[in-house]
């Protein structure tokens, strides 16, 4: 069973930066695409970016020009990198990866705390 582990949460101040790193247990073959999204308490989960096979890529609005995606050469490993964090990012940081099959992965997510 392929596994897939984030890495990279944590605590951070405001107008901070992290990134988060999420890696699979074993190559997963045929992947379409992979995405973060993340989950704030009590709210639904909700997409923040992806990145197709291609390279397209695709951000929530509210993340735009703040956060980056990006995937290995191999692309089984997806980064989302974080700048300019503000305390509504807080939330459950979850990694998704999706195979031309339409099977998909998740991890068990990342928590990123972010203070005012």
């Amino acid at each position: 069973q392929v596994q897939l582990e984030e890495s990279g949460g944590g605590l951070v101040q405001a107008g901070g930066s992290l990134r988060l790193s999420c890696a699979a247990s074993r190559r997963i073959f045929s992947i379409n695409s992979m995405a973060w999204y993340r989950q704030a308490p009590g709210q639904q989960r909700e997409l923040v970016a992806e990145i197709s096979s291609g390279g397209s890529t695709n951000y929530a609005d509210s993340v735009k020009g703040r956060f980056t995606i990006s995937r290995d050469n191999a692309g089984n490993t997806v980064y989302l990198q974080m700048n300019s964090l503000k305390p509504e990012d807080t939330a459950v940081y979850y990694c998704k990866a999706i195979r031309i099959d339409y099977v998909s992965y998740w991890g068990k997510g990342t928590l990123v705390t972010v203070s005012s």
